[in-house]
């Protein structure tokens, strides 16, 4: 409580302060960006603000890039975020905009937009960095803005795709996207034939012992797991009512499948799941400017989701068939959103912003558990969930000095979220979620970051029903008392800029997150997702990207980036401190790219030389452990309107580690399960053409 009170009072300080700053007389148009440098080795920097930087179509010209998610993607150290496609519009979003505001729905992602827009539209890309009047960051320190050319255009950007696994089944997808402009009016329609795959399918060995070491199972492993969908999308934008409105829509169906069997010369076990989905998103986004200085936005968004899915595993030990376990589900869900923003440009250098969000949520689900056909009966096997929440928002952006940047905000948020079904409750909350924001750029090329924030973690309805996971024994609970994770979070950054497109990026994050959600124990031997606690995380970032012209490496490019990560939480079952489940320790990503202009190609090798994750259930423990994943790609572009790519994976191997408990107070091992999988190594081709 202190916190928000103490945050609270900073953001009504600073916006009164700000308020009583003498207005401009009129408002004032930015000056063009002032060239600091050659483009095609460095970006140019905002005249008026140094934490925007500008890169024009020249700074790309090497790369010859077909669509604007090809140059985005060049943009050193920025890497683009879809957003968490969480519930509600709030940091659910991603880290790129499109002349300005964030696309119309949430599924349409900024990286779906990119890749639909061909090089050729993109008049500028701009990097803001901390902050700049105008702009609604959504939680991000740095996103990029793609500002588009306005002339009139029609192109199609048709591109194939196909994954063939060396012992794996091969998969193939394909794309059309037609967009068109005329005058202030735009459109355009795709279609998608999409698919699913996994880098882990391929064969092993499982060797499984008992709390004395002996080997008591030696079995060999096989698995494969995939799938795909078909949609259609399509996208208005034009002028309606004195304003400007930004809809689509889409309809998809997808189909997923995967399947594990273990065998040994006495056993015989096989598991299986299948989910068939149908999904579609409506969105609209209307702007209005009121006047010179105060506009108008206002969203409206509707999603659902209809599914089924079943889960099945056979067993046979010493020629004995044990019962089938079957877990089936379906389910309905949906979310509808209308948010308002009113935003106040009182001068160039101070903008306030204000508004607010309702939202509804619901999810229907209905499942069964059975074995040997006799119904299992589980906590919340069949639940209808529904939350309505309201959200009250405003902040500043203050540039108080074209080398710093101040913003600070608050938002009240007030939820209830209802259960029916197998178990009928209600809770209400009300959070205050304040923030603060500073960003410096002391020198050119430097700049400093800070924020604090509260955030509030996003439930998973499914959380609130059973679930099942067959291919190792479990079975999971409904919990009906999951309340939202929150976060306090401080975090400190340093970027320097050097050589053009060089970077070093170093962060600092700590949060103190209240009521972890991780696994509990539940009575009768089951498990749920839930609250165990409160908990940390502390984070150390860096991002590096050295170009190596000056080492006579022409168009090349080193990077290295890892988030060192250490958690902590008590277990609800054992009492003791240990990780938070599905939180990466490391996992480092060291590559090589150049850029052969005279040969229109463009390689590069990627290398990921450990990763390891681990979950910690009641009654088991899982963890994961890989080395040396090799990423490699060639890209031949002998037209600026055609591509051809071929990328090669390599994952030597990986194991699993498993550890069962017969006894959960006191905790007893019951046995160890090791999983070597040597993945299968796969080429992917995609011919891409622009017309």
């Amino acid at each position: 409580m202190t916190k928000t009170i103490l945050l609270a009072g900073t953001a009504i300080l600073f916006s009164a302060g700000a308020a009583f700053a003498e207005p401009d007389p009129k408002p004032q148009v930015a000056e063009a960006p002032v060239p600091t440098g050659p483009t095609q080795s460095a970006p140019l920097v905002d005249a008026n603000q140094r934490g925007v930087l500008v890169f024009t179509p020249d700074f790309f010209a090497a790369q010859r890039p077909n669509t604007a998610l090809d140059m985005v993607n060049r943009v050193p150290g920025f890497s683009v975020e879809d957003g968490s496609g969480s519930r509600g519009f709030e940091g659910a979003v991603g880290n790129v905009l499109i002349n300005n505001a964030r696309p119309a729905s949430k599924s349409d992602t900024g990286s779906n937009v990119l890749s639909r827009t061909t090089a050729a539209q993109v008049e500028r890309i701009e990097l803001i960095r901390g902050g700049a009047p105008g702009i609604d960051m959504q939680g991000y320190s740095v996103i990029a803005n793609v500002i588009l050319k306005t002339q009139n255009s029609h192109q199609s950007i048709f591109s194939i795709d196909g994954v063939f696994f060396d012992g794996g089944r091969d998969i193939f997808g394909a794309r059309y996207q037609y967009t068109a402009k005329v005058g202030e009016r735009s459109w355009g329609v795709t279609l998608a034939d999409g698919m699913g795959m996994s880098d882990s399918n391929g064969p092993g060995r499982s060797i499984r012992r008992n709390a004395s070491g002996v080997i008591i199972r030696d079995e060999t492993f096989r698995n494969d797991q995939g799938g795909g969908g078909q949609a259609i999308r399509g996208n208005y934008s034009g002028p309606l009512f004195g304003g400007k409105i930004d809809a689509t829509s889409r309809l998809g169906v997808n189909d997923y499948e995967s399947w594990q069997e273990l065998r040994s010369a006495t056993s015989f076990r096989r598991s299986e799941y299948q989910d068939d989905e149908t999904n579609g998103e409506l969105g609209l986004t209307w702007t209005r400017p009121l006047n010179p200085r105060w506009t108008l936005e206002m969203r409206a968004i509707h999603e659902f989701e209809q599914s089924e899915d079943v889960s099945t595993s056979n067993t046979r030990i010493n020629g004995v068939d044990d019962p089938v376990q079957v877990f089936a589900s379906e389910g309905d869900e949906s979310e509808s959103i209308v948010r308002a923003l009113l935003r106040n440009e009182r001068s160039p250098t101070l903008t306030f912003e204000g508004g607010a969000e309702l939202a509804y949520n619901m999810l229907d689900v209905t499942q069964a558990f059975s074995i040997g056909g006799t119904n299992v009966p589980l906590p919340s096997a069949s639940v209808k969930v529904e939350e309505t929440r309201g959200e009250a928002f405003g902040k500043g952006t203050w540039r108080v000095r074209p080398n710093l940047t101040l913003e600070a905000g608050l938002r009240l948020e007030g939820s209830t979220i209802s259960q029916s079904g197998d178990a009928n409750q209600e809770k209400s909350f009300f959070f205050a979620k304040p923030r603060f924001l500073a960003t410096w750029t002391p020198m050119p090329n430097n700049q400093l970051r800070f924020r604090f924030e509260r955030e509030l973690g996003q439930l998973d309805f499914g959380d609130f029903a059973a679930s099942a996971e067959l291919s190792d024994g479990t079975v999971f609970g409904g919990n009906v008392d999951l309340e939202p994770e929150q976060r306090w979070i401080s975090e400190l950054a340093y970027e320097r800029r050097f050589w053009g497109e060089g970077i070093v990026a170093i962060g600092y994050r700590h949060d103190e997150i209240i009521d972890v959600i991780d696994r509990l124990p539940l009575p009768g031997g089951l498990s749920a997702t839930g609250n165990i606690g409160d908990g940390t995380l502390d984070q150390l970032s860096l991002n590096v990207v050295i170009p190596l012209d000056k080492l006579k490496i022409p168009g090349g490019r080193f990077t290295f980036r890892n988030d060192w990560n250490k958690t902590s939480v008590t277990d609800p079952t054992t009492g003791e401190e240990r990780p938070i489940s599905g939180v990466r320790a490391s996992q480092a990503n060291v590559a090589f790219q150049q850029d052969i202009t005279s040969w229109k190609i463009q390689y590069g090798i990627a290398w990921l030389p450990r990763l390891h994750q681990a979950s910690y259930d009641p009654d088991q423990t899982n963890s994961f452990r890989g080395a040396n994943y090799f990423e490699s790609f060639i890209e031949y572009k002998p037209t600026p309107t055609l591509s051809l790519r071929a990328q090669l994976n390599i994952w030597n191997d990986f194991t699993t580690h498993r550890e069962v408990y017969a006894s959960r107070n006191p905790r007893t091992l019951a046995f160890t399960e090791d999983r070597e999988i040597d993945p299968n190594t796969f080429v992917s081709l995609r011919l891409r053409k622009t017309f």
